[in-house]
């Protein structure tokens, strides 16, 4: 399977998908608490407490971001219209669909007793 269209990645535009549609699955974080989990998940994952992404996957999303807001980016928009937005528009997809799978499975992690592994006791 090409890298573009792996597992994890087409859980994310599944995820995103249907965060745009409006629907949720019962039980899980809006969008607000999600965003209130961010500071968290980060400062846990850096510290080392939260095993679920690693400082690769953080370092990626930063320069996502970046890409995404950089006024340099603006030249190939100029120059090449919709097809200089394209990228974007696919960085941006990556990003909000790494933030719900992300912030998802961080505060089912958060959620989860200390001790328990895969629904047992440990």
């Amino acid at each position: 399977m090409p890298a573009m269209l792996n597992p994890r990645r087409i859980s994310a535009f599944r995820a995103l998908w249907r965060a745009l549609r409006g629907h949720r699955e019962p039980g899980a974080p809006d969008l607000g608490e999600r965003a209130r989990a961010l500071p968290r998940l980060t400062g846990d994952a850096l510290a080392g407490r939260y095993p679920g992404i690693g400082r690769g996957k953080l370092a990626m999303i930063v320069i996502a971001l970046v890409y995404v807001v950089s006024p340099v980016d603006v030249v190939p928009e100029l120059l090449l219209n919709v097809l200089g937005l394209t990228d974007d528009a696919v960085v941006g997809m990556w990003l909000a669909g790494t933030f719900l799978t992300e912030t998802e499975r961080y505060l089912r992690w958060r959620r989860t007793p200390p001790g328990v592994v895969d629904g047992q006791l440990g």
